[in-house]
């Protein structure tokens, strides 16, 4: 399909069918054409990599043209039984492939991990995925690798998230890891949203099986956002069904929040719930201490 830069007028619908190319990968928008697919189909598409054997995310759909980026590449057709066959057999040679790959490594003394071998649908290409904690110089390895299989070859280091992402396993929920199921794309994550979610600092137990933040502290991340900012925070000053006084304590989902009541001589601590009370605006408590002392130097002079 000859690729054309046109802009798309404004709220013009583009029919669209929705692939993606593995399990809990990224879905990538393609031109239908004639093809008529559903969820779960496979389908043989053209990408930048070449001819690829896809499965279906989202059949036949219109979306706004400002949801996708042309020109789009076809759907070629929905996939055959021969096709099906191919992919098995690339399935079969990826882990042939993988073996040598590793045994090379080991020749060659290279200090990388192997984490995946992929093919292209056509055998074109192959692809071996690594990671590595320093720089690696893999030019003597390709070569090697290229006689052997008698194709390009393409060695790609991939971060430790993403490690995690192909290989999969059980996160500290006891779950398969998000990004091996259902995530298609890493969240940005910090420890900002720990600290929001009054959860511990210990990176031992706000990090994933990767080292890096969970991707669940993103989840509930605007809830809390929300919440916090309707709910007055600790110091500020609060007129309550009993009087003023102090914030000490705030749980924002459950919108409770403690208030201390009265002098330092008769305080006492009350649970009310945020719709209950009224903030005093521009009064925090550190600065009204300072206005109390204010207030009683000139009372005594």
């Amino acid at each position: 399909m000859e690729e054309k830069d046109m802009e798309m007028p404004a709220g013009e619908m583009i029919e669209i069918i929705g692939v993606r190319f593995k399990d809990a990968g990224k879905v990538y928008f393609f031109a239908p054409g004639s093809v008529k697919a559903e969820t779960g189909d496979t389908v043989i598409v053209e990408t930048a990599r070449g001819t690829e054997y896809g499965f279906v995310a989202a059949g036949n759909k219109m979306v706004p043209s400002s949801e996708i980026v042309p020109p789009l590449r076809p759907i070629l057709r929905l996939s055959t039984q021969a096709d099906r066959e191919r992919y098995e057999s690339n399935k079969k040679l990826e882990a042939q492939a993988f073996e040598i790959c590793q045994e090379k490594i080991r020749e060659h003394g290279l200090e990388m991990k192997l984490i995946e071998a992929e093919y292209t649908f056509d055998n074109s290409k192959l692809l071996f995925y690594f990671s590595a904690e320093v720089r690696v110089d893999f030019r003597e390895l390709v070569k090697d690798l290229a006689s052997v299989f008698r194709t390009r070859i393409e060695l790609r280091q991939i971060g430790i998230r993403d490690e995690a992402k192909m290989l999969g396993g059980l996160g500290v929920c006891g779950r398969p890891f998000c990004c091996a199921t259902f995530l298609s794309d890493f969240m940005q994550v910090s420890i900002k949203m720990a600290k929001e979610q009054n959860l511990s600092l210990n990176s031992s137990k706000i990090s994933g099986t990767c080292g890096r933040l969970m991707c669940c502290l993103r989840y509930e991340h605007e809830t809390y956002e929300e919440e916090i900012r309707r709910t007055p925070p600790v110091d500020s000053y609060v007129k309550t069904p009993e009087g003023v006084g102090v914030v000490t304590e705030t749980s924002p989902l459950t919108g409770f929040i403690k208030v201390r009541l009265g002098d330092r001589q008769n305080e006492m601590i009350k649970t009310f719930h945020r719709d209950q009370v009224t903030r005093e605006n521009g009064r925090e408590h550190g600065q009204s201490r300072r206005q109390d002392k204010a207030d009683k130097a000139d009372k005594e002079s």
